[in-house]
C-alpha cells in the first residue's frame, strides 16, 4: 500500500462525499486506502458511507473524541507507507497524490509535506506554511507588527508559488511516512482540536526531520466547515495555546506569567470580536453554469437567471460574461471539468466578486463556500 488517507469527519456528509470523490479520481496510479474516522456525527455520514462506500475503512466513534485522538485511531490501522491527514472539507486535484508521492521519494530526510491551499473563494491560505509560533512571533501577529525573521508566524520567506523547507504546516493536509508519524507518537491527545498540527510539526523537527511546503499542487480547503470561527472555536483554540506554550516554552515564573497574561489578553480580544460578528450570506441571483447536465440546467433555470456555457479556456471571455450579465455565482460541473481545472479557475477568477459552487460528478447536489470563517452551502438537485 502506497498511501493511507485518514479523514476525521464530523457532520459534513456532503463535503466528505466531494472529498472522497476527488481522492478516487486522484488514485488511479497508486495503491491508496481511505480511512474515515467519524466522531459521532448526528447527520447521515455513517449510514451514507456504509451504503455507498463499503470499501472505505470506517471507524464510527460513539462519542466525539477530538481531532487528535481520531487521527491516531485512523493511522493505527493504516497499511500505507505514507499517511495523508486530510480534512473532509477539501478537494484535491487528479494529480495531487502522484505529485506529492514522487516529490516525497526524492527527500531523504522528509518530515511532513504540506501543499498550497486555497479557500472556497480562490484565495490563498497563508497558514499553508508557517513558522513556529514562538512568543515573539505570536506577539507580532497579534499586534500586526511586521517581521523579516525566518521564524515569523507565516513563513513568508518562501512565496506561495515556491517550494521549500518550512517549520509548520496545517492539519488540513499533512503527508508523511507512517514510520515518522509513529516515531513521534502521532498527535498529542491533550489537544482536543486546534494546535495539534503545530505540536506535531514541532515534534518532527525536534527529531531532526525537515518539513516541506510544496506549491506544485493546489487543494481547496473550504475551512469554514471544519473550523467555524465562533465562541466554541475560540474556547478550543485558547486551550490549545495554553497547552502548546506550557509544553514547549515554559521557562520561569515571570516569563510564564507574561505568557499566560498574553494568551488571556488575546482571548478577550477575540471574544468580543466574535460576539459582534453577524455574518449574512448573500443571495444568489445570476448564475453562470459550466456544464451540460440537463437536470441541473432545469433546476438552476427555475430558481435563478441562468447563463449556460461550456466555454472554459478563455478566461478573458469568462470575465466579460461575468460583468456583462452581473453574474454573482459560478457553478462548475465536475462531470465535464476535472478538479484540477476547477481549482485553477477558482484562482484565476478570485477577484471577480463571485461565489463558486461545484457539482461533484455522479451526485445530486451543488456545494460551495465563499467565506472561510462560516459554513458553506449545499443545494440538493431534485427532479422537476
Amino acid at each position: 500500500m502506497d498511501i493511507s488517507i485518514v479523514i476525521v469527519n464530523y457532520n459534513v456528509r456532503y463535503f466528505l462525499e466531494q472529498c472522497i470523490l476527488s481522492i478516487i479520481d486522484a488514485s488511479k496510479k497508486l495503491a491508496v486506502e481511505i480511512i474515515v474516522v467519524d466522531n459521532n456525527s448526528t447527520d447521515d455520514s455513517v449510514p451514507f458511507l456504509q451504503s455507498n462506500y463499503p470499501s472505505i475503512n470506517l471507524i464510527a466513534n460513539k462519542e466525539n473524541v477530538g481531532f487528535s485522538k481520531a487521527n491516531n485511531q485512523g493511522v493505527s490501522i493504516a497499511k500505507g507507507e505514507y499517511v495523508l491527514i486530510l480534512n473532509p472539507d477539501t478537494v484535491i486535484a487528479e494529480d495531487t497524490l502522484d505529485t506529492i508521492f514522487n516529490f516525497a521519494k526524492t527527500k531523504q530526510n522528509l518530515g511532513i509535506l504540506g501543499v498550497k491551499l486555497i479557500d472556497g473563494s480562490g484565495k490563498y491560505l497563508p497558514e499553508s506554511k508557517r513558522g513556529i509560533p514562538t512568543p515573539s512571533a505570536s506577539f507580532n501577529k497579534l499586534f500586526g507588527i511586521s517581521s523579516s525573521q525566518k521564524g515569523k508566524y507565516y513563513a513568508t520567506h518562501i512565496g506561495e508559488n515556491e517550494s521549500g523547507v518550512v517549520a509548520v504546516l496545517v492539519g488540513a493536509f499533512m503527508f508523511m511516512q507512517k514510520s515518522v508519524y509513529n516515531e513521534v507518537k502521532g498527535f498529542d491527545e491533550d489537544y482536543f482540536m486546534y494546535g495539534e498540527d503545530i505540536d506535531l510539526c514541532y515534534k518532527v523537527l525536534n527529531k531532526g526531520y525537515q518539513n516541506y511546503y510544496f506549491s506544485d499542487t493546489q487543494v481547496i480547503h473550504y475551512k469554514g466547515e471544519s473550523t467555524k470561527k465562533d465562541l466554541i472555536y475560540l474556547k478550543y483554540f485558547h486551550n490549545a495555546m495554553k497547552i502548546f506554550y506550557k509544553k514547549h516554552f515554559k521557562r520561569n515564573k515571570i516569563y510564564d506569567f507574561l505568557m499566560s497574561f498574553g494568551i488571556e489578553f488575546w482571548y478577550l480580544l477575540k471574544y468580543f470580536k466574535f460576539r459582534k460578528v453577524n455574518y449574512q450570506s448573500k443571495d444568489i441571483l445570476n448564475v453562470l453554469y459550466f456544464g451540460k447536465d440537463e437536470l441541473i440546467i432545469t433546476h438552476l433555470n427555475k430558481k435563478y437567471l441562468l447563463i449556460n456555457t461550456i466555454l472554459i479556456d478563455d478566461v478573458d471571455k469568462i470575465k466579460e460574461l461575468i460583468r456583462t450579465n452581473a453574474i454573482d455565482t459560478i457553478v462548475f460541473d465536475n462531470s465535464i471539468l476535472s478538479n484540477k481545472e476547477i481549482i485553477a479557475h477558482f484562482k484565476l477568477l478570485k477577484n471577480e466578486q463571485v461565489s463558486f459552487k461545484i457539482h461533484p460528478k455522479n451526485t445530486n447536489f451543488i456545494i460551495g463556500s465563499n467565506n472561510s470563517e462560516h459554513k458553506g452551502s449545499v443545494e440538493i438537485i431534485t427532479e422537476i
